[in-house]
């Protein structure tokens, strides 16, 4: 069943502190291995630079004695690297998760001659939108290039993800896979976990809704997961004790910090865009500050509760209006500026003093 989260609505005092895998004395378990989730924000083709991150975490970090990956989450664009990642490492491994990203990524490019026409007008019409121009709008129901284009996604999912096989694969030690949708009837966050992760689940966190008809999912429809929570970061953190992450790891596509005031109406644009793009982000990510909080101020002394680390990883310098660009050249570009800031995330973990890794100690 998919899980219904009305956090919105709710003050975060309801919030119960999750429990950290410790050990009954409250020191880390004797494999010294730092477990840690990692949340995937949504935000159309610039989540081909989470791709890129991801193949470099997955490449450069240690898997096997420092680090464990207990959760993965994604909207949007990030659930189809969530899933990707997910997939590659229950029936393989990390080299198998890499190769998965890569493949969707380049049948997502827009390589052939007609849909590269059609990605130039598609980008075109974007860009004059954010400039204020007046771009006559055609509802995706009465469009033949929305049903054109949510098949294309999902032949391409399906392509590398047999999705009736996920419930057999999903399974206590693996991974916690989480996928982000709103309600479109109810107005509440939706998120799929696990065995429920289904093709039309992810499609429909994909499911813009002035390009794509709602998804429907078990007589509820659905849209893109950017209007609930991007990413999911509460079901990453309720789960089991012992598969409670020491870290939460977020890609973030829409940039926390800008510097200067914008004044022209496509920086306005971009700028408005990316804040309320991070609006359900923040707020779950406040409620595991405000727990790490109670913890360290003796509210919650008891073993089982510990603090969890936040870091963030973010895109900065793309316009909001690329975020429709499939040209393989921008893709790539993106996944590789992806891969050189998940390096120089690493790099920054090794250079922290203030944070001890169990395996490091």
């Amino acid at each position: 069943m998919s899980e219904t989260n009305d956090d919105a609505e709710q003050p975060e005092s309801t919030e119960r502190p999750t429990p950290n895998p410790c050990s009954d004395d409250g020191e880390p378990d004797s494999d010294g291995v730092t477990q840690v989730a990692i949340a995937c924000q949504g935000g159309g083709s610039h989540t081909a630079f989470t791709a890129g991150a991801l193949r470099e975490l997955l490449s450069a970090a240690d898997w096997e004695e420092e680090f464990e990956l207990v959760g993965i989450s994604g909207t949007s664009g990030g659930a189809f690297n969530a899933l990707a990642v997910w997939y590659g490492l229950v029936t393989g491994d990390e080299a198998k998760a890499i190769d998965l990203l890569e493949r969707i990524w380049s049948d997502m490019a827009a390589s052939d001659y007609p849909d590269m026409v059609v990605n130039q007008w598609v980008s075109l019409l974007s860009r004059f939108q954010s400039e204020g121009v007046g771009i006559p709008n055609v509802s995706p129901y009465y469009s033949p290039g929305s049903d054109w284009g949510q098949q294309r996604i999902v032949d391409i999912l399906e392509r590398h993800i047999e999705f009736e096989n996920i419930p057999a694969l999903c399974a206590y030690e693996e991974p916690e896979l989480v996928v982000g949708t709103v309600n479109v009837n109810d107005g509440a966050f939706e998120t799929f976990t696990n065995e429920d992760v289904t093709a039309d689940a992810v499609l429909a966190s994909a499911a813009i809704p002035t390009l794509f008809e709602a998804v429907e999912i078990d007589g509820e429809s659905h849209w893109d997961g950017l209007f609930s929570q991007n990413p999911p970061v509460k079901d990453l953190m309720s789960v089991p004790g012992d598969r409670t992450p020491d870290e939460l790891w977020v890609i973030q596509i829409n940039p926390q910090e800008r510097e200067g005031t914008p004044t022209r109406l496509p920086e306005i644009t971009d700028r408005r865009n990316e804040l309320a793009g991070n609006i359900s982000l923040n707020q779950e990510l406040r409620t595991i500050e405000r727990i790490n909080e109670w913890i360290e101020d003796g509210h919650f002394d008891h073993p089982e509760y510990t603090q969890t680390t936040i870091r963030r990883l973010q895109l900065r310098g793309y316009h909001h209006s690329t975020k429709l660009d499939r040209d393989p050249d921008f893709l790539e570009e993106l996944i590789e500026h992806g891969a050189q800031e998940g390096a120089a995330f690493l790099e920054g973990l090794n250079l922290e003093d203030d944070v001890e890794y169990p395996a490091r100690q």
